[in-house]
């Protein structure tokens, strides 16, 4: 079942290329929309992130922004989730709905405290069971995104 709205994956600062490659093959796979925010750690030219995302560049719809209030005065009726391994809510109680953006801040440093504590209830985070201290950026944004898929039907029939 397709969506109406579709969900936008919005990456603040990502240094790495082959996560982002890998995002955008995950967004090409979803339809979901890709915005790249900021002061990227990589060319968009970058060999690395075209093998990430292979011959699938094409299926992405990829949005560049300078700031992220820059994305946010274009989308003022937009919904933000902000993920966090700081955030006290897990995303499996978070109530997805058609068309949310969902935040990942850069690979070193994630988004700001600040911005956490700020949107306090809309930010999530991805439980971790053993030592590890956090996730890779493209299977955070696989885990958060299916899940959104999931609650909105997108997967129902697929």
């Amino acid at each position: 079942m397709p969506l109406e709205r579709p969900f936008h994956i919005v990456l603040v600062e990502p240094e790495i290329p082959p996560n982002t490659g890998n995002i955008a093959r995950l967004c090409g796979a979803t339809g979901t929309i890709l915005h790249l925010v900021g002061k990227l750690g990589f060319s968009t030219d970058d060999r690395y992130l075209k093998r990430a995302g292979l011959d699938y560049w094409s299926e992405v719809d990829i949005r560049y922004w300078p700031d992220l209030m820059s994305l946010q005065q274009a989308h003022p009726e937009g919904r933000f989730i902000y993920t966090s391994k700081k955030a006290s809510k897990s995303y499996l109680g978070m109530r997805f709905e058609e068309g949310d953006f969902i935040v990942f801040g850069k690979e070193t440093k994630g988004l700001p405290d600040e911005l956490i504590e700020a949107n306090a209830e809309m930010a999530v985070r991805i439980p971790i069971i053993g030592k590890v201290r956090s996730l890779n950026l493209s299977t955070s944004a696989g885990i958060v995104l299916y899940e959104a898929l999931r609650q909105t039907g997108a997967l129902d029939g697929a």
